[in-house]
């Protein structure tokens, strides 16, 4: 395996592709301008980066699976990622976008919302695909922050750079929710098959072995990341998917409790809880009663 390249700075991305690096916190860039082009690297991010690809140039994997990454396509990523990128020798990348560092936006309102764009963390097959006037929009937004990155710096530079990026991130949030809306179909065999693996989970008693069930337990059965997973679950539901976790914990609870002669210590232990009493407050949180009142109502 090729050894991980380090990106803790704007300079050092720019340096990689022979790129100039005007502003040290943040660049917009162009890879088909590069003066260098590696063909197979790892990249360990420390630095935030969203790009467009403009033609099929290569590949992007995170771990064992290639990112749905094809012509007309926008990919994030966020510091502490890591990412292979493979490209066939000769080959010039054809992406625009933007890297910038954590230290650009610390006390702005990007700064404070950053972790609202929960894209940052999707991976796999869960690319961004732009339509035409989507990549209009992109690009325009591009040119707004070199536009203001070309002007001299002065007291209001920071902030007109971040509210532009952070104006780029939004549009992305639209874009993603457009995507979803247009892969329904595909969201509900997803949602189908997470039903599926919640029943799974309870009827063959996995609890006893793995504990409660995680978001993360489910998204990567249906391969996909977390925050994606849990955002489409919300947009598809109006519930998140911790919560449809919670309510099947429920349900399992009250036909465990009025049908059996299970103790509620039992019960407990059976649906993964580590202690009886996290059971019994979650119970009544949720039911109004304590698992034995609950009991001796359904007598």
């Amino acid at each position: 395996m090729e050894d991980v390249i380090r990106i803790d700075s704007v300079g050092q991305y720019n340096d990689l592709f022979g790129l100039e690096t005007p502003h040290p916190l943040v660049s917009v860039v162009d890879l088909s301008q590069a003066t260098k082009s590696p063909t197979r690297f790892t990249l360990s991010y420390g630095v935030y980066a969203v790009f467009l690809k403009q033609v099929k140039c290569g590949d992007i994997r995170y771990g064992r699976n290639t990112y749905d990454y094809q012509e007309g396509t926008v990919v994030c990523f966020a510091p502490g990622q890591v990412a292979q990128m493979d490209m066939p020798p000769g080959t010039k990348a054809q992406a625009q976008g933007i890297i910038f560092h954590p230290d650009l936006i610390r006390g702005t309102s990007l700064g404070k919302a950053i972790k609202q764009y929960s894209f940052f963390s999707y991976q796999s097959n869960e690319a961004l695909h732009l339509s035409e006037e989507e990549k209009g929009i992109f690009t325009d937004c591009l040119d707004k922050i070199s536009i203001e990155l070309r002007h001299p710096a002065d007291k209001h530079s920071k902030r007109l750079i971040s509210r532009n990026i952070e104006l780029l991130l939004d549009y992305c949030m639209r874009f993603y929710e457009r995507q979803f809306a247009t892969r329904s179909e595909a969201n509900r065999n997803v949602l189908v098959r997470f039903e599926d693996l919640l029943d799974e989970y309870f009827r063959n008693n996995m609890g006893e072995t793995n504990g409660l069930p995680t978001v993360k337990y489910f998204a990567n059965k249906v391969c996909l990341s977390p925050n994606y997973f849990g955002d489409l679950v919300k947009k598809e539901t109006g519930k998140t998917a911790q919560e449809h976790i919670q309510n099947k914990i429920m349900d399992t609870a009250k036909d465990l409790i009025a049908g059996t002669e299970m103790t509620v210590s039992q019960i407990a232990y059976e649906l993964g809880f580590q202690y009886s009493q996290h059971f019994n407050r979650l119970f009544k949180k949720n039911a109004g009663c304590t698992p034995r009142e609950y009991r001796k109502s359904q007598a």
